[in-house]
């Protein structure tokens, strides 16, 4: 991802402690319990709204991320290499260290009402989670959803945030005159596992109970259910739990995805994965050592398994919210191939 559209407040400001792209931003500390640690960089963007690289190959052309970095702490996180972009690491940093680009609703207003902007669908949640810890006290997505409802443009949030449910009032309201997608991501539900390898997020029934509201107040709520952990979530039994969970929860479309390990996620999962679990190192190896994606014949045995366990399970039934609000956007057959993991394989 490029840094080259956040203005510098004080531009040639000389201050080693801070990265480069944040000289002349405002640099925050919270004494509070939940920002214990986290550093928060006060930026003013200069765009919002950007075109998505390699569109062609995704779903959707355009994305608000109004967030970089993530206090979800997902050991496992694709866009944890975009850090390295800010001079910071893609680790420890990744988690603590939080750009906010304070005027996100401003310039999202500004940008859909442009002449030139052709109403195109606006995906947000696909390089980090818009509701994640911080929105609850920056309250970016409620500026920015408002400006959507006002242009009547369509969109879709991806979130692992149980806090999607404070704009409920907002997306309701938006789904009247645009169509409107939801999905929330939930790879498993081992509540042990969430607890080491997703210490920031919401409970994934949380997640589930979110997608089940969302629904019944005619929000189309899908589940991203990703990512499926090799050798310790993609049992039979493991898959059968998690798929059943989530037809309960009343979810529109289910799409699995196998772990990847990009660069950055690679390192952070790896080091993880030595010291929690060093029997699967080798194994781990065998299915990556040739790069970030298991082999193909394994993907296609979990998903293909999945894709039975939704079918029998019922995955995408209606609710009669739904029926009276437009339809979310068509969901990706699980037959499908899966679209670029940089935009919809978050966390």
């Amino acid at each position: 991802m490029r840094w080259d559209n956040l203005r510098l407040a004080a531009p040639g400001r000389d201050d080693p402690a801070l990265p480069l792209f944040a000289r002349g931003a405002v640099v925050r500390t919270f004494d509070t319990p939940e920002f214990k640690g986290m550093t928060f960089y006060e930026i003013r963007a200069r765009s919002i709204v950007n075109r998505v690289p390699g569109a062609s190959r995704v779903p959707f052309g355009y994305t608000i991320n109004p967030y970089r970095g993530c206090a979800h702490r997902c050991v496992y996180c694709f866009a944890r290499k975009t850090h390295e972009y800010l001079d910071l690491d893609a680790g420890a940093d990744f988690d603590t260290k939080i750009v906010v680009k304070v005027n996100a609703a401003e310039l999202a207003r500004k940008e859909l009402a442009s002449p030139r902007w052709g109403g195109h669908h606006v995906a947000m949640g696909t390089n980090v989670d818009p509701y994640q810890r911080a929105e609850g006290r920056y309250k970016l997505m409620r500026g920015i959803i408002a400006a959507l409802r006002d242009a009547a443009n369509p969109f879709s949030v991806l979130t692992k945030g149980t806090l999607i449910l404070r704009d409920l009032d907002l997306l309701t309201e938006a789904a009247d005159v645009t169509e409107v997608g939801a999905n929330v991501s939930v790879g498993f539900v081992d509540a042990d596992l969430w607890r080491a390898v997703e210490p920031g997020t919401p409970n994934p029934r949380r997640r589930l109970e979110t997608c089940a509201t969302l629904n019944d107040n005619g929000i189309g709520c899908g589940v991203l259910m990703a990512p499926i952990l090799p050798y310790l979530t993609d049992s039979p039994a493991q898959l059968d739990r998690t798929v059943k969970e989530i037809a309960e929860a009343g979810a529109t479309h289910l799409a699995p995805i196998v772990l990847h390990l990009r660069p950055g996620a690679r390192e952070w999962w790896l080091s993880w994965l030595s010291r929690e679990h060093p029997r699967l190192m080798p194994r781990y190896l065998e299915l990556y050592g040739r790069g970030a994606y298991a082999p193909k014949a394994y993907q296609e045995r979990v998903t293909g398994l999945v894709k039975e366990l939704a079918e029998r399970h019922g995955v995408g039934r209606a609710t009669p919210a739904m029926a009276r609000r437009l339809p979310p956007p068509r969901p990706r057959p699980l037959s499908e191939p899966s679209p670029e993991p940089e935009q919809l394989r978050l966390l």
